[in-house]
């Protein structure tokens, strides 16, 4: 994950299931291993290491999946 802007969201992902929705679409969007979801924070903050997705496209990979997010940073 070297050399990537890391882009943060808060978002309505709140457990391992939320997180095997998101999976498929932020995998095919992103990469595998690009991702990530602190579910033991209660802010439950997406973290996306990347250099070539916009954030309007994170948003809507959520949205397609049927999850919300908002970018922090």
């Amino acid at each position: 994950m070297e050399n990537k802007t890391v882009m943060q969201f808060k978002t309505n992902i709140r457990c391992g299931a939320c997180v095997a929705n998101v999976n498929e679409p932020l995998n095919k969007l992103l990469g595998e291993g690009n991702w990530k979801v602190d579910l033991q924070s209660p802010e439950r903050v997406l973290q996306v290491f990347t250099d070539a997705v916009s954030s309007g496209e994170v948003i809507q990979a959520l949205k397609t999946a049927g999850y919300t997010a908002e970018q922090l940073n």
